[in-house]
């Protein structure tokens, strides 16, 4: 039986554990005491399960102490194991986020004490603290990538919500671009990595020319199709660890890690080239036939030494594309 008890662990001790964890390590110590009511304390003896596959599910847990072993079901009527969790490892979260039946058994392996946290709780922690919250799930972000067995047909509940729940919490529906909410947590990620390794990183910033002309001209389904015909060039084009997000409705900005003002400029341009030869607009034979984007450019350290300058910078240089005539790249030197 489970032994659940919030004065099994005291806020100081629950607050020094997770200090410690992966996932709740980017929050700060008045972050940290807003989420500790939400946790409630499991001791479990060794062999018990937590949940079988197909359970409903409504918690998520984090190993305290010992371990947990995660298996599923094979058609032979094996059980194959494809995951163990330790100490700060967290598991079940699928059935949080995505709200589907368990797709594997948890069973402790010895004697173990784990922390349950309720999808009610963490839902309302995500709606009162979201920036907190948004925090939390990055982290778990970076953490499914590795959890991937080799036979490749199992996949652990993180790895699933990973497909899933995940991908529309930083997601844009509409483009598969990250969304906002995701650019504004990861460029700071990646301007604090850039600033301690010494690298060059660069931010674009993009509008699409005239669209709210093209909304007026031809509807807002045409606005729809431009969108839906840019995003894939911009996913072309850049390269895979460089973060792309909409922004807003025709507003896109653009993380390029380890890349010069040089470098960027290219694969701006490039883009420029290649949204002009689109030919979504041409059905409507109207007098805009042509998708165009002006594009601002900044690069750490060049043009700022901090992230709020840099992108002031690249926002001014966009401005500046727009003042020029448009369809092109300005940098912000």
């Amino acid at each position: 039986m489970f032994v659940k008890t919030n004065a099994a662990m005291c806020d100081d001790e629950l607050g020094s554990f997770l200090q410690k964890v992966d996932i709740f390590s980017p929050l700060d110590s008045d972050e940290l005491s807003r989420i500790l009511p939400s946790f409630t304390v499991i001791d479990e003896e060794a062999e018990q399960t937590l949940f079988r596959e197909g359970d409903e599910g409504n918690e998520m847990y984090i190993v305290v102490s010992g371990s947990v072993a995660t298996t599923v079901s094979l058609p032979d009527g094996t059980r194959f194991e494809i995951a163990t969790f330790g100490p700060g490892d967290f598991f079940g979260e699928m059935s949080v986020f995505e709200q589907a039946p368990r797709s594997a058994t948890c069973t402790t392996r010895e004697h173990s004490r784990l922390l349950s946290l309720h999808e009610r709780d963490f839902f309302t922690f995500l709606t009162q603290h979201s920036q907190s919250a948004i925090k939390i799930m990055y982290r778990m972000l970076n953490i499914t990538a590795g959890r991937l067995m080799n036979t490749g047909q199992f996949l652990s509940d993180m790895v699933q919500w990973g497909e899933g729940a995940r991908k529309r919490a930083i997601t844009d529906e509409m483009t598969g671009l990250f969304n906002r909410r995701f650019l504004d947590d990861s460029i700071e990620v990646q301007f604090r990595r850039a600033e301690n390794e010494g690298r060059p990183m660069t931010v674009v910033m993009v509008d699409l020319d005239r669209f709210r002309e093209i909304n007026e001209a031809y509807g807002h389904n045409a606005g729809d199709e431009v969108i839906l015909a840019v995003a894939p060039v911009f996913k072309r084009i850049m390269k895979p660890t460089d973060i792309l997000a909409r922004y807003g409705g025709d507003e896109f900005t653009f993380v390029l890690p380890d890349t010069d003002t040089e470098e960027g400029l290219i694969r701006a341009r490039a883009i420029c080239e290649e949204v002009r030869s689109l030919p979504v607009l041409e059905k409507w034979n109207g007098k805009l036939t042509r998708i165009t984007t002006s594009q601002g450019l900044a690069t750490y350290p060049r043009h700022a030494k901090d992230l709020k300058t840099l992108r002031e910078r690249a926002d001014q240089a966009l401005y500046q594309a727009k003042e020029q005539g448009r369809d092109r790249v300005v940098a912000a030197d």
